[in-house]
C-alpha cells in the first residue's frame, strides 16, 4: 500500500507555489461543500474546522455542516449544498451506501466530490479519497495490543482478548479490522490467544455508528456471560478512543484497575484528549494518532489543485475500489502512541495542549 509522505510529491509545483501565497488568493474562489457526520466525535469537529480554515484561507468560502449521524440529515445537507452551486463537496460519509443519487446529481453539476477519511461506495461519481493507510492502522493497534499483553503478562498464556469493530457501514471499519486480524489470527490459531466469548467477525463485532455506549453494554455482556467464573480479560482490541472509553466503563463496573484486576491492554484510535489522559492514567494502553490537521491540508490543495485545472501527481491508484471504480487516493501515515512517546507525538506537534492534559 502505497503512503504518501511529502506534500511535494502529490501536487504540481504551480500550485503549491499558489497555496503557499495564501494573501495573493482573491476572497472569490467559489464556494466548497464540507458534509461531516457527527459533532458527538471530537476528531469531527477537528476535522471540520481544521478543512474550513484551510480552504478560506485559500479564497473559498466554505459551507460546513454536521449531521449528527442522521443518514437522511446528511443527504439534505448535500442535496441543499449542490443546489447553491458548491463547486466541490467534501463528504465523511455517514453511510458509504446512501449517495448514489445525490452525488449523481453534483456530477450532473460538475461539482467534484472528494470522500473524505470515509470510502463512498457504489457510486461512480466519486473523483478522489484522502485518508490515512487504513490497513496500517490496524496493524499498529494489534502489534500495540501484542506489545502490551507481553510486558503486563508476560508468558503467563493464553491471553483472554476481546474483539471490538468499528461500524459495518463504515468501510474503513473493515480495513481496521482485517489490519488487526492479520497480527492476531495468526497466534489465535497458535492457541497463544484466547477469545473467550467466541465472537469474531465484523458481523459479531461490529459498533454501529461507533457507539461508545454500545460498546459499553457489549462487554457488559462479555463480562457477565464469559468471565463469571474468575477468569479474567488480559486485553481488547478497540479500533476506536469512544469504544475504548465505553470499554473502560464496563470493566471498571467489575473491579478493573482496582485490587488485583490490574487493567487489561486497551487499544484505541484518534488521540482523543479524554483518551490521552487514560493513557496516561494507565487505564488505556494506547491509541493511533492521525494527524487531522494534516489530512485536512492535504485534502484542501487536493481541491485547489483540481479546481485550478491542474492535475494531481503522486496518489494511490489501486487500494481502494468502491465496487464501481478504483478511486485515486491519498494515504497518509498513522502513528502508534502510549506512555512512552505521546508528549512527542501529540504534545510537541501543538495537537493537545499540554494543560489540557492535566
Amino acid at each position: 500500500m502505497k503512503v504518501l509522505k511529502s506534500i511535494a510529491t502529490l501536487f504540481a509545483a504551480g500550485a503549491l507555489v499558489a497555496s503557499a501565497a495564501t494573501g495573493a488568493f482573491a476572497q472569490d474562489k467559489g464556494q466548497i461543500g464540507i458534509a461531516m457526520p457527527t459533532q458527538s466525535s471530537l476528531r469531527w469537529i477537528s476535522d471540520g474546522n481544521e478543512l474550513k480554515t484551510a480552504l478560506e484561507g485559500m479564497g473559498y468560502t466554505v459551507d460546513l455542516q454536521y449531521a449528527e449521524d442522521d443518514i437522511p440529515n446528511q443527504l439534505a445537507q448535500i442535496e441543499n449544498m449542490v443546489t447553491k452551486g458548491v463547486k466541490a463537496l467534501v463528504v465523511a460519509s455517514i453511510d458509504g451506501t446512501t449517495l448514489s443519487a445525490v452525488l449523481q446529481n453534483a456530477a450532473d453539476q460538475g461539482v467534484k466530490v472528494i470522500a473524505y477519511d470515509r470510502l463512498i461506495l457504489e457510486s461512480p461519481n466519486v473523483d478522489y479519497y484522502t485518508t490515512f493507510d487504513n490497513f496500517q492502522v490496524g496493524v499498529l493497534q494489534a502489534n500495540s495490543l501484542v506489545k502490551g499483553l507481553e510486558a503486563r503478562f508476560g508468558d503467563d498464556k493464553p491471553w483472554n482478548v476481546e474483539l471490538f469493530g468499528g461500524s459495518p457501514d463504515d468501510n474503513n471499519a473493515f480495513f481496521f479490522y482485517d489490519g488487526a486480524m492479520a497480527v492476531l489470527q495468526p497466534m489465535i490459531d497458535a492457541g497463544d490467544i484466547v477469545i473467550k466469548s467466541g465472537q469474531q467477525g465484523m458481523e459479531q463485532v461490529g459498533t454501529l455508528r461507533w457507539d461508545g455506549a454500545v460498546a459499553q453494554a457489549r462487554m457488559d455482556n462479555i463480562l457477565s456471560a464469559n468471565y463469571s467464573d474468575g477468569s479474567r480479560v488480559h486485553g481488547v482490541l478497540s479500533p476506536y478512543d469512544g469504544l475504548s472509553r465505553g470499554i473502560i466503563s464496563s470493566l471498571r463496573g467489575v473491579g478493573y484497575g482496582s485490587g488485583d484486576l490490574s487493567w487489561p491492554i486497551i487499544t484505541g484510535q484518534d488521540a482523543e484528549t479524554p483518551s490521552v489522559k487514560a493513557i496516561i492514567a494507565g487505564e488505556q494502553y494506547s491509541t493511533v494518532f492521525k494527524d487531522t490537521r494534516e489530512l485536512a491540508q492535504y485534502t484542501a490543495q487536493l481541491i485547489n489543485t483540481v479546481l485550478s485545472g491542474e492535475e494531481p501527481t503522486g496518489l494511490d491508484t489501486s487500494t481502494y475500489d468502491n465496487g464501481v471504480k478504483v478511486v485515486p487516493s491519498i494515504l497518509l501515515t498513522p502513528y502508534e502512541v502510549d506512555i512512552s512517546n505521546y508528549e512527542e507525538r501529540v504534545i510537541a506537534s501543538g495537537y493537545i495542549k499540554a494543560e489540557e492534559l492535566q
